[in-house]
Parts: C-alpha cells; sequence; structure tokens
C-alpha cells in the first residue's frame, strides 16, 4: 500500500483508542499494533521516514488494515497481547518461550491430593504455580509431605464411602504420613487447615506454620507429651532452615514483580523475579526477538504482560529500571533510586545478562564441536560413496500414499550435515493417480530440481531416492530430462537393507553398519520419514474429519473449517464443554454436533489436525 493508496482511505480511521491490523495481498495477518489514537499511530507508517529495513518491508507488504475501537487504552493493550499471543504475527515481537510449565494441582475431590502436573485442565481444580523448574516442584511437594500429612491414594472417599467403611487405612497412616481419613480418624476441616498450609508455603509465607507448630509443641510439654514435643521441634527447626535457605529479599517488602531487559541489536532478554511475602518464589528469564523500531520500553511491557499472563501474577507494583507505559489497571510502577528494590533490580539485571552470555557461550561451544565433527562425518561419506566433492548440501526424498488415497512425497535437506529445515519441502503429487511410487518420483524429482534451476539457486551434491532400483531409475529419468547427469550424485536407499544403489550398477553398496557415514544416512532417512509421515497424517486427517463433520446435518464447509482451525481435533470437541463450543459456532449448531457425537462414540477420526 503505498502512501497515497493510505491517504484515499485514511478518512475512514477513527480517532480512538483500539487496535489495528496489517494483512498481506493473500490474506496473511502481518502485524497487530494497540494505540491511544488509531488514525494518528496508522498515519505514522505512511508518512515518517523509517531507518529499519524490516519496518520499510512491512510497509511495502500491507494490502489492507483492520481496527477494532475498545473503549480505553487498557483495553488496547490487552487485546493487543492476546492477538499476538494467539496468531504469532511475523512482524511482531516473538518471545521465544515455548516450554510447559508444571504445577502444583490441588485436585478437587473429597480431602484432595496434591501433585504434580504439566496440564492445566477446566476441571474446577485448584493449581498453584506455574514453576519454572520441575525439579523444584518435586522438591517441594517432597517437604511439603514430610511436614504436612496429607493423602497420596486415590480412593474415593465420599462421605457416604467413609459411613459405610468401605477402606481401611494403608501403611502410611501407620507411618505418620497420613491422618487417615478413609476410616474418618480425620476430619475435612482439619485436612482444609493442611491444605491452607500448603498455599502458604508455596507463597514463601512459613511464618503461620512455624507459629501454629510452636503453639503444638508447647501444648504437648505442658501436657507432659514430650516425644511428641520432640517431633515438633524438629518439624520447625527444619521449616526456618527451609526458611533460610530461601532466597529473602526483604521482611518489610510484600507483593511484587521485578522486570530488567538486557538488549543487544534485535534481540533482548528480560528477567523477572517474582516476589511474595519478601521473598524470591519465582525467577525466570525469557529471550525475545524484535522485528521493527521497538524501543526498550516498548519490549520491556509486552514481555511483562506475556510474563505476568503466564504465570498468573496479581502483583500491584511492577519494579523496572526504565520509565514504561504500562495500561493496566490498579498496577504502580515504581522506578526505585535506592533501598532493597533497587538492590532487586540489580539482582534481575544480573540474571538477565548471565542468561545472554551462557546462551551466547553454549551457542559457541556447540557450533565448534558440531563443525569439527560435521566435517569428519562429510568427509568419511565422501570417501565412502567416492564422490568428487564434499556433500556439504544432501537432499533425501520419500513417497507416502495410504491405500491410492492422498499421495503426497516429502524432501528433507541437510547442510553440513545438520537438517536445514527452512528447506524442507512438501509436494502434493499433481500428475499421478492411485499407487505408482516409480511415476511420483519421477514427477517429485523433476519439480524440485526444475524449481531449483529456474531460481539459480544451489543444486546438493548428494540425492538419496529413498527406495530401491525402481524409484532411483523413476528419478533418473527426470535428471536426465533436466540435464543434470554428472552435475548431482543420485543414489538409492533400500528400504530394509541400508543397501546403497548408483544408477547402472547391478551390485550395490554396504557401508559399515555403525559407521558415521552410515549414520548420518539413517538420520536424514529416519527425518524424511517423519517429515513424509507427518504431513500425510494431517493431510488425511483433516480430509476425513472436515469430510465427516460436513456430513453432519447443519454443520457446513465454513463450520467444520472453524472448528478444525480451533480444536484441531475430534478428541479435543468431545472435551469441551457446551458453553465453550456454541462460543466458537452458536447454541444451535453445538447442539446438533454435541448430539452426533455422542450416537457416533469416536467414529470420526481423532488424529490431530495442526494450522
Amino acid at each position: 500500500m503505498t502512501s497515497a493508496e493510505f491517504q484515499s482511505n485514511a478518512l475512514s480511521i477513527p480517532h480512538e483508542p483500539g487496535i489495528y491490523k496489517y494483512f498481506d495481498e493473500q490474506g496473511t495477518l502481518l502485524y497487530v499494533g494497540k494505540a491511544k489514537n488509531l488514525r494518528k499511530r496508522v498515519s505514522s507508517y505512511f508518512t515518517k521516514t523509517f531507518t529499519s529495513y524490516k519496518t520499510h518491508e512491512l510497509v511495502q507488504r500491507i494490502h489492507h488494515i483492520d481496527f477494532t475501537i475498545v473503549n480505553s487504552e487498557q483495553d488496547a493493550f490487552l487485546l493487543e497481547n492476546s492477538l499476538i499471543k494467539e496468531f504469532q504475527p511475523r512482524f511482531n515481537i516473538n518471545l521465544k518461550d515455548d516450554k510447559s510449565y508444571p504445577f502444583i494441582i490441588i485436585k478437587k475431590e473429597p480431602f484432595p491430593r496434591i501433585f504434580l502436573t504439566r496440564k492445566k485442565i477446566n476441571d474446577g481444580s485448584e493449581y498453584l504455580g506455574p514453576f519454572t523448574s520441575a525439579g523444584k516442584v518435586r522438591e517441594l511437594i517432597s517437604f511439603i509431605r514430610q511436614y504436612i500429612p496429607l493423602r497420596t491414594c486415590k480412593l474415593n472417599l465420599t462421605k457416604q464411602n467413609i459411613e459405610r467403611k468401605k477402606f481401611k487405612v494403608c501403611l502410611e497412616y501407620h507411618l505418620g504420613n497420613c491422618k487417615g481419613p478413609c476410616e474418618a480418624f480425620q476430619s475435612e476441616e482439619d485436612y482444609k487447615e493442611g491444605l491452607m498450609q500448603v498455599r502458604q508455603m508455596l507463597k514463601g509465607n512459613l511464618s503461620p506454620i512455624i507459629s501454629r507448630y510452636k503453639t503444638m509443641m508447647n501444648d504437648y510439654a505442658t501436657n507432659l507429651v514430650f516425644e511428641k514435643a520432640e517431633l515438633i521441634r524438629k518439624k520447625i527447626e527444619h521449616l526456618e532452615q527451609y526458611q533460610s535457605r530461601s532466597v529473602v529479599a526483604s521482611r518489610h517488602l510484600h507483593n511484587l514483580d521485578v522486570f530488567s531487559i538486557v538488549k543487544e541489536n534485535d534481540i533482548a532478554f528480560v528477567n523477572y523475579l517474582m516476589i511474595e511475602n519478601g521473598t524470591i518464589i519465582q525467577t525466570h528469564t525469557v529471550e525475545l526477538q524484535t522485528n521493527l523500531e521497538e524501543t526498550e520500553a516498548e519490549t520491556l511491557v509486552f514481555a511483562i504482560a506475556q510474563i505476568r499472563e503466564t504465570f498468573n501474577s496479581t502483583a500491584k507494583e511492577i519494579v523496572v529500571a526504565i520509565s514504561i507505559d504500562y495500561p493496566e489497571r490498579d498496577v504502580v510502577i515504581t522506578v526505585p533510586k535506592g533501598g532493597d528494590k533497587l538492590k532487586l533490580l540489580e539482582l534481575s539485571k544480573k540474571n538477565a545478562t548471565h542468561f545472554k552470555e551462557e546462551l551466547k557461550r553454549q551457542k559457541l561451544l556447540h557450533l565448534s564441536q558440531s563443525n569439527e565433527a560435521q566435517q569428519n562425518v562429510l568427509t568419511e561419506l565422501q570417501q565412502q560413496l567416492e564422490l568428487q566433492e564434499l556433500p556439504v548440501h544432501i537432499e533425501c526424498i520419500d513417497n507416502s500414499n495410504f491405500q491410492g488415497s492422498y499421495p503426497v512425497s516429502a524432501m528433507v535437506c541437510f547442510k553440513n550435515g545438520l537438517p536445514s529445515k527452512k528447506d524442507y519441502r512438501h509436494f502434493n503429487v499433481k500428475t499421478v493417480t492411485g499407487i505408482n511410487d516409480f511415476a511420483t518420483m519421477k514427477e517429485v524429482v523433476y519439480r524440485r530440481y526444475k524449481r531449483l534451476i529456474n531460481e539459480e539457486s544451489p543444486l546438493p551434491q548428494l540425492v538419496i531416492i529413498d527406495g530401491g532400483k525402481g524409484q532411483l531409475s523413476a528419478a533418473m529419468e527426470s535428471i536426465e530430462t533436466l540435464n543434470l547427469n554428472g552435475k548431482i550424485t543420485v543414489v538409492g536407499l533400500a528400504k530394509n537393507e541400508e543397501e546403497i544403489f548408483f544408477p547402472g550398477d547391478k551390485e550395490s553398496i554396504k557401508l559399515s553398519w555403525n559407521s558415521e557415514g552410515l549414520n548420518l544416512i539413517r538420520r536424514i532417512r529416519d527425518e524424511v520419514h517423519r517429515f513424509g509421515i507427518t504431513f500425510h497424517r494431517n493431510k488425511r486427517s483433516r480430509g476425513t474429519f472436515k469430510n465427516e463433520l460436513e456430513s453432519v446435518q447443519g454443520i457446513g464447509e465454513k463450520t467444520a473449517t472453524i472448528l478444525l482451525q480451533k480444536f484441531k481435533s475430534v478428541k479435543k470437541i468431545k472435551e469441551t464443554s457446551f458453553e465453550e463450543l456454541s462460543a466458537v459456532i452458536g447454541n444451535s449448531k453445538a447442539k446438533v454436533l454435541l448430539e452426533y457425537l455422542d450416537k457416533k462414540k469416536g467414529g470420526l477420526d481423532e488424529n490431530p489436525a495442526p494450522f
């Protein structure tokens, strides 16, 4: 979109707060932004001279603009973050943090159990966390179970079952690790008191627990029950030691979040310290890729919103080193000049800097080690196959079909002995019907290397055809048609025996079973299988899932597409509540679909169909 084209439409953009979305000619979402004044902000992209190549590239690609008006700047901020997280547009800041973090769950059931989980589902249970380290969570659970007796069994401890004396206490009761709620030796009120102590402990607030134990110890001592008093004394001692091991910031501080940023070119590192009751209970560093001319403040605001959502932070104070415009209501932004908060900020920045340097060190170490090792492997493979050139660029092609349906092919590319995933390609077979591996291979090889010739792209030194002599001969027909004989070495790899065939040779070559050259070929073959099978399964799943969905009375192609994009599989639809489903496709269609699924009882293909 040129500046003149924009000006002809500029008057349709309001002077209101909201979010704007830039799309390219194919309808792909390029960028999402927020603004206090939509027209003023969007106009700036077409009137300013940008020094950043990426910003210039974005503006060149904009084909049309959508906007959404909201009531306040805060609403725009929240909507922007939500859309970026869901769609991840290529020109927005990219938060490189796709881990699944562990939670401690307090299960919704009579006498709730506590345990570690990585899946947070809508089942009414209470989820504490998330935590950055599964090892830390296991340590916490182990520590909790030493001092707070909670059940670990999976018995259904309903009131009726307990009254019927359906259960007997187990060894955990006799060891003192459980108070025996299964035989009504422990009341629900007492059990809930233990759960409350767990919550306090996870927030770093051990003082109420220690205080309660001291009262119990004094009571036992007063009643001359010295053995139990001694056991309680040891628990108090261990809890105090555990508390002293915790990273204590200050007893005068309460709940707050501390963020620092270290930026280097287009990469930023943001560290987060979660402070509760004066104790650092979480610390986490993320890497962000900036794409346009975002300032440190803009990058930091984006990271803060994402991290606070991930870790369910409700702190009403955020400590940072620079002034930021953070529109969340009731949250105070503090830029400290001294005292405990400044010390915390310095500690946070130290962690961010360490993370950046360690990441750089690891990359350099890995690069130096892998370069030398891969060079040796490629040299060995060159000698084994008597290649004229070192095979720094290797490609492997494989076919896949299912009973003659959905024929596809896959090509993987290895450069310097490592996968080059940006060069991987899928092929939907166009000219072949039914099962015909030879014709399929001929078509795909022709299409692949005809394209490289047209684009004047470098040709691989070695092409591996995953198949026997028949597939290799079919591939060579296309190689000869393209006049690539002598320019590319093409070999066939027999599927079972790991034999290597050269065109025209009657005898195969068998490399030593434990040679590094053969191990590299195996890795390439396994990768093309994985890549091809995944593509084929997804294509088949999309076809069967969508076709059958469309056969449901009242569910058309558009609705089926929406369902497939949103839920990915029938299994997830079955696990979705009526309310969630109706929010996507409406009450009547949700009712029709759920009734159909109940009747079918799993008749649809439940394989995932990712987009």
